[in-house]
């Protein structure tokens, strides 16, 4: 038994530490087809919303009010305060109601529901700050 080459042994030794990396499944595409089904076609479909209820609410009114969500055909619309609560009722029943659903009939749209609430906190100088729960 001889002595052992420094290049084989070299070798033997960059083969054992080596870890091969094995070859999956690449995520892209699952991450692509992810993204499609849970991100933009609701985003899509709450966007043509959105661009309706700005056309059709009148700005005053739209100040105080947020899309919350859409789910299942039916908009949730949270107002800041009592007196547009009342004022977004009436308008809705008077016929932008039925307007909002034809135009947003594309969209899925089917009912709405809205609600007193908020989606910011009284700042400073009577700012709002958007609020992440």
């Amino acid at each position: 038994m001889g002595r052992i080459p420094r290049d084989f042994e070299l070798e033997r030794l960059s083969a054992v530490k080596r870890l091969d990396q094995r070859t999956g499944v690449a995520i892209g595409p699952e991450l692509i087809h992810f993204f499609k089904q849970s991100v933009e076609k609701p985003h899509a479909r709450l966007g043509k919303i959105a661009d309706c209820w700005q056309r059709l609410i009148p700005d005053t009114l739209s100040e105080h009010c947020a899309l919350e969500g859409f789910s299942r055909g039916t908009l949730t619309v949270i107002v800041d305060s009592s007196s547009h609560l009342y004022e977004l009722k009436q308008l809705l029943l008077a016929g932008l109601q039925q307007q909002l659903l034809i135009a947003c009939k594309s969209a899925g749209l089917r009912k709405i529901n809205v609600r007193h609430g908020r989606w910011y906190d009284a700042g400073e100088a009577g700012g709002k700050k958007l609020r992440f729960d």
